[in-house]
């Protein structure tokens, strides 16, 4: 996430743009990614990592999904700019044209 920035939030490491990414922390027996990820899409393919409220935990002994963590990223990214995007002009409604 080149355009993200680092900071230590919640006593993690993160990475925020337009809102936090995501969270990781290394703990016993996994890696863990936080918080989880909205898209259906995604969600079902991270499904077998799932662990408690859906964030996710990477297994020490298996290899790291790269490639799936970056879509989780990117996902998680789509989010924040849809959710921080500018709001459209209002348009004037039924009620609005009545009272005129």
């Amino acid at each position: 996430m080149p355009q993200g920035e680092e900071r230590i939030s919640y006593r993690m490491p993160a990475v925020f743009s337009s809102g936090v990414v995501v969270y990781y922390a290394a703990f016993k027996n996994h890696i863990g990614l936080y918080p989880p990820v909205a898209d259906p899409a995604v969600r079902a393919k991270v499904a077998r990592y799932a662990g408690p409220k859906g964030n996710l935990q990477f297994p020490y002994g298996e290899p790291l999904p790269l490639e799936l963590i970056a879509e989780v990223a990117k996902a998680r990214l789509a989010a924040n700019l849809a959710k921080n995007a500018p709001k459209g002009i209002k348009r004037p409604t039924r009620a609005d044209e009545d009272h005129a």
